[in-house]
């Protein structure tokens, strides 16, 4: 893979580190995937603006980044829905109270519009769910803690995971890891991710790509999903 977002960080002895430490190695995907869409929601995805013109309206969204990873998301999701790949997406937000949103505190925005009911909690209508298709509902970062998803893609016999959406570094991260942790096969797509800060977005996906999981560009988990024959039900 070439050009990947933390090409231009590494020091010459970091690349022989990870060259010698034959790091980042390709552990392939399955023939029964499942497309991971992680919290692609209003609060999240912001505006379609450099991320500080719309930080006043959004404070959590990600902006023209995370609106450039959401066209990447909705460019893959025919492939998946033509070969019946189960998609499931997640929501991050509060039922009733953030009182027990440990989250909140460490961030000064107005976590009252993480509360479910709140159009901000919605998921963008570029890549919205279309009927049948799961949402989980979740108050942490790893969508498989306190969520029915590993029950769900035990259902699903899945043994691969495809991971996009935000932030790199929080949500999607983590609930790649518990993929892996969990036996799955795990992809992130690295133009499918965004995050607010450039340097937790590449810190992670280079940390991911070393140590966890594959990642593939959106073209890529396209033609992979178009690749394998439908799940049998």
């Amino acid at each position: 893979m070439t050009s990947l977002p933390w090409d231009d960080t590494l020091t010459d002895e970091e690349r022989e580190v990870i060259a010698r430490g034959k790091y980042g190695q390709t552990r392939g995907l399955g023939v029964r995937p499942v497309v991971l869409v992680i919290d692609c929601q209003h609060n999240y995805i912001g505006a379609d603006a450099p991320i500080t013109e719309q930080q006043e309206h959004w404070p959590g969204g990600g902006g023209d980044r995370a609106w450039a990873a959401v066209r990447v998301i909705e460019s893959m999701l025919p492939a998946a829905r033509a070969q019946d790949v189960p998609i499931i997406y997640t929501r991050n937000l509060q039922k009733k109270t953030i009182q027990f949103d440990m989250v909140s505190a460490k961030a000064g925005w107005d976590h009252s519009r993480t509360i479910e009911g709140d159009p901000g909690t919605e998921i963008v209508d570029a890549v919205a769910p279309l009927d049948g298709e799961l949402v989980i509902d979740k108050a942490y970062a790893s969508a498989f803690w306190g969520t029915p998803l590993l029950t769900y893609l035990v259902q699903l016999q899945a043994d691969s995971l495809v991971i996009s959406g935000v932030s790199t570094s929080g949500c999607v991260r983590a609930t790649a890891v518990d993929g892996i942790t969990r036996g799955f096969r795990t992809a992130v797509v690295w133009d499918a991710v965004a995050d607010r800060i450039q340097l937790s977005h590449k810190a992670s996906l280079l940390d991911l790509w070393m140590k966890y999981t594959d990642l593939m560009s959106g073209d890529e988990a396209d033609a992979y999903l178009r690749s394998i024959g439908a799940p049998a039900g």
